[in-house]
């Protein structure tokens, strides 16, 4: 009687449309790939809208060493590093849109130049994320076009220019642009459904990455599990204000967490019905230290292990807890509890807080060695949601003795009922390791009976050669082989991003789609050989069945709350007249009611 309701109720919604546009597939954006430019400066006409980011700061135009004009600006007076020109972003781009910056710049003297951003995000923290880098040795260097985005909900964005010290820095020729824009290849074969019958296609995307149309039109195509970057690190998503705030008034256990870092990818896949993958909730890196200290001061002492363990247990909640109340129909369906806590030798990591030493842990610090580990697992299975599947993630997982350590860690963990799986990151490279030996420490945690996911796979090469990429594309084939061998035991597998220009291994080309989407040898060595399965009309979210999620899915549709790839918009015309609207609704109803 439900369902009944349920059908009557869409229908009657939709009944009443008289025309619903027809739409073929997800439209890029603009239709040749042009940019538009969106401000300019070559400091003819004076510093424009540019300010210095201190009152000590002098802006100035100079008629001398411009950079092939009669003109540049120059920033003076600085007394810190961070001290420079900045130029204010708010009302020039829109927020969730690519854009590029450029710019000539040089030093007074020898000096690293950095571009880089700044704005508030919704919870009053502020943040600073280096663009570009570029080195001048009292002479001018070009700043290419580097690509950045503005993120949701942010106040008081800037782009701003800074040095290693107090030398005077010269801009010239400034511009920023939208980004080049591509057209995805539809006429391909998509990963996810290619691999359907043997496990979850995912892929990782940052807040950055995702701003253009035509990344979300390749994830949408290729992958049905989307990991975040780094949006729901601790670093990302604790509120370090209201932790202090906390504490002032006497509660310095409960650490505060706000997912304004996360917004843009958790609507992104709230929109799309998107399955996610947590990452992560306990590492060493990426984790401030000031989390480890009294009053959450970055001065103030370690705290013992007691006081951690309440830091740790609330924190957890609240990272759940928050999740559930802000994005209640996102399946985040795994989580990696704990990430690399072995060294390659099996041992734990040495105790040191993260700013002094990345390669140190915190968690060793306060706890002495990884007795961290089992409390970990057993607050996450308290408070995620039941059909949540809780992971130990790690890399290097196939070196010998951390396959080992892994191995012993997990069926401990098991025993007690606190883990589900193990996480392998997978970061690889065409010289090693072998695909035989990376099929080893697979073969060694299946034997484990939970579950594998390959968390972060990408495969770097230095030869960009059609033989070097030949050559990756066939380590590809190996481990992508060896995943479907162990399918029974792998329920995901996740590449580390989605074009190689916005990996972090960039320099070393390491995924499957080139910076202009287009497919590179690996995607094509990956799908040769495996058939995709063939959907039926309605089976519009392509699970293998007609159910009410299909027929949802066409409402989101048909009141512009989400996009068809051009497979589903297919699957989704029951009729056939090249449309998707209230008639294909009332056909699809028809075929749930039998």
């Amino acid at each position: 009687m439900e369902k009944k309701r349920i059908f009557a109720g869409l229908l009657s919604a939709f009944i009443m449309c008289t025309s619903v546009p027809a739409v073929s597939g997800i439209a890029a954006e603009g239709a040749d790939n042009g940019t538009e430019i969106i401000y300019s400066a070559d400091f003819e006409d004076g510093v424009n809208d540019f300010t210095g980011r201190d009152s000590a700061n002098t802006l100035t135009i100079s008629d001398s060493g411009a950079n092939g004009s009669s003109k540049c600006m120059v920033c003076s007076g600085r007394e810190k590093n961070w001290h420079g020109p900045q130029i204010l972003l708010d009302g020039m781009c829109e927020p969730g849109v690519q854009y590029t910056v450029s710019a000539w710049v040089k030093a007074a003297w020898y000096n690293e130049i950095n571009i880089s951003m700044e704005y508030t995000d919704e919870s009053g923290e502020r943040h600073y994320p280096s663009l570009k880098s570029v080195v001048s040795n009292g002479d001018w260097v070009e700043i290419p076009e580097v690509k950045f985005s503005i993120p949701e909900n942010t106040t008081n964005n800037y782009i701003y220019f800074q040095c290693n010290d107090t030398a005077d820095i010269s801009v010239d020729d400034f511009v920023i642009q939208t980004a080049p824009v591509h057209q995805i290849q539809e006429d391909i074969v998509s990963l996810k459904d290619a691999y359907s019958p043997y496990f979850k296609i995912g892929t990782a995307v940052t807040t950055d990455e995702l701003a253009p149309q035509s990344t979300k039109n390749l994830i949408l195509k290729h992958f049905n599990s989307v990991t975040l970057g780094n949006e729901l690190k601790p670093e990302s998503i604790l509120d370090k204000n209201a932790c202090l705030s906390l504490a002032a008034s006497g509660d310095d256990t409960n650490p505060q967490v706000n997912l304004a870092s996360a917004r843009n990818i958790l609507n992104f896949c709230r929109d799309n019905d998107m399955p996610v993958r947590g990452h992560v909730l306990v590492w060493h890196s990426q984790t401030p230290d000031w989390f480890f200290k009294e009053g959450y001061s970055d001065s103030g002492s370690w705290v013992t292990k007691d006081v951690m363990l309440k830091r740790m247990e609330n924190y957890i909640k609240n990272v759940f807890a928050a999740l559930e109340k802000e994005y209640p129909t996102v399946d985040i369906y795994a989580w990696d509890v704990v990430n690399e806590a072995w060294l390659d030798n099996g041992s734990p990591r040495e105790p040191g807080g993260y700013n002094q030493n990345p390669e140190t842990s915190g968690w060793v610090k306060v706890f002495g060695d990884n007795s961290f580990i089992e409390p970990a697992f057993e607050y996450a299975r308290k408070y995620a949601p039941e059909d949540c599947m809780l992971y130990y993630n790690d890399f290097n997982e196939y070196m010998p003795q951390k396959t080992e350590a892994i191995y012993k860690m997990a069926m401990e963990l098991k025993e007690k009922n606190l883990i589900d799986g193990i996480g392998m990151q997978s970061h690889l490279d065409v010289g090693f390791p072998t695909v035989s030996s990376y099929e080893k420490a697979l073969a060694k945690f299946a034997s484990t009976g939970l579950d594998v996911q390959v968390t972060e796979l990408d495969i770097t090469t230095t030869d960009t050669s059609e033989v070097g990429f030949k050559k990756q594309a066939d380590i590809y084939k190996g481990i992508m082989d060896a995943c479907v061998k162990y399918s029974d035991s792998i329920s995901a597998v996740v590449f580390w991003g989605t074009t190689d220009d916005k990996s972090w291994r960039a320099s070393k080309y390491p995924l499957l789609f080139n910076e202009d989407y287009t497919a590179k040898d690996a995607f094509y060595a990956i799908v040769e050989g495996i058939d995709p399965p063939e959907y039926v009309l309605g089976d519009v979210d392509m699970n293998g069945s007609i159910e009410v999620s299909d027929l949802i899915t066409v409402q989101k549709y048909l009141v512009k709350k989400t996009d068809l790839s051009e497979q589903k918009f297919k699957l989704a015309d029951l009729n056939g007249d090249g449309t998707v609207n209230a008639y294909d609704m009332i056909m699809l109803k028809r075929i749930l009611l039998k």
